[in-house]
């Protein structure tokens, strides 16, 4: 399970560290690909094998299935820790996610989300948290 949050930065060759608490748990390679909310998602191999076997049972009938497919696996790149804790992110993820210098990489279970700072503060301000939690309580998640 991945927790926490975490400040980095990327470099101006588009490379991340990546904290090494989730990098034990990544190992040295793992899938990033574009996520929900502007954010990208990272998963380890075994997980990113767990969600293609969800889609391959979706039927291609299904046009938003077909839709959401292709953004989510077309986007998808397999990334390699360098000696430094490092990965490279490809170009088209860090402008979906409007990555530039500054990002917060933050744990939610089985994936790890990147953020842009800056859409991380206007995007997750809590503000609404006690509605958020009632709307949870109607699908069963009770704390």
């Amino acid at each position: 399970m991945f927790m926490g949050e975490y400040s980095h930065t990327i470099d101006t060759k588009g490379r991340l560290i990546v904290p090494s608490k989730f990098r034990e748990q990544l190992g040295n390679e793992f899938v990033v690909t574009k996520g929900l909310d502007g954010c990208l998602f990272v998963y380890p191999n075994e997980e990113w094998k767990n969600i293609e076997e969800k889609f391959r049972n979706i039927p291609l009938t299904t046009k938003d299935a077909r839709k959401f497919s292709r953004f989510f696996f077309a986007g998808a790149a397999s990334c390699e820790v360098d000696k430094q804790g490092r990965i490279l992110l490809p170009q088209v993820l860090r402008e979906f996610a409007d990555l530039s210098k500054d990002v917060v990489l933050v744990g939610v279970l089985s994936r790890i989300e990147i953020w842009s700072k800056e859409r991380w503060q206007d995007t997750n301000s809590y503000e609404d948290m006690d509605e958020v939690a009632e709307h949870m309580a109607e699908l069963g998640l009770s704390i």
